[in-house]
């Protein structure tokens, strides 16, 4: 049981060693002498987990993709609407780009093109997402002008590109810049009171639903 403890303990910090790495660098710029040596775990311990680089890349992704889950379970747990459930889980999913360093190389390593099979985290999203809005679109919440195909784009686009930007500039992840984002796009996807449906037209998301974090 001790051994198997501490196997668990060190493939967890091996995981998060990894998610920092990859966040910082890349797929292709992270080494697993690096990882191994952030982790605090010699390179034969780190083998004796994981066989190579791209195995622990799919379990970095696959971790962050099973906190990206979690977080849409609270989205949809808490809200009254289906488009506020998308905000509270996009929203969620941004802060945490901010905050957790598993959920950040995951979306940087899903859209890493030297990565031939991942794009794992980005696929779910963009489907969920997608599920989301067309949803809200027939329950007459999303704006009757706005395409759900086009809304995913963006929904999707916006949470991956703070990844992308807050590699090159640390400051674009913060909650200050994700409530300016959906201060932004949350009334163009709403549909207006006199458009909406009457169980929903009371119901429509708040700007200020953004600075709230699930959980809270």
């Amino acid at each position: 049981m001790v051994k198997q403890a501490r196997a668990v303990r060190t493939r967890q910090a091996l995981v998060r060693a990894a998610a920092e790495v990859f966040a910082a660098e890349g797929y292709a710029g992270a080494s697993l002498p690096a990882i191994s040596e952030r982790a605090g775990v010699s390179n034969g311990a780190l083998h004796f987990h994981f066989a190579s680089k791209h195995d622990l890349a799919a379990e970095v992704e696959r971790a962050a993709a099973d906190g990206a889950r979690r977080l849409a379970e609270q989205g949809r747990n808490r809200a009254d609407t289906l488009l506020q459930s998308l905000v509270h889980t996009a929203c969620g999913l941004l802060l945490a780009v901010v905050a957790d360093p598993v959920i950040r190389a995951g979306f940087r390593l899903s859209g890493d093109p030297s990565r031939k099979d991942g794009a794992r985290l980005l696929r779910w999203w963009q489907a969920w997402v997608h599920e989301l809005v067309v949803q809200a679109q027939r329950e007459g919440e999303l704006a009757r002008d706005v395409p759900a195909d086009i809304a995913t784009t963006v929904i999707v686009a916006a949470t991956a590109g703070f990844e992308v930007m807050g590699a090159a500039d640390r400051d674009v992840l913060s909650v200050e810049r994700v409530t300016q984002l959906w201060t932004f796009v949350l009334p163009r996807l709403a549909a207006s009171p006199d458009h909406a449906s009457p169980d929903h037209a009371s119901a429509s998301p708040r700007p200020q639903t953004p600075v709230e974090q699930p959980g809270d």
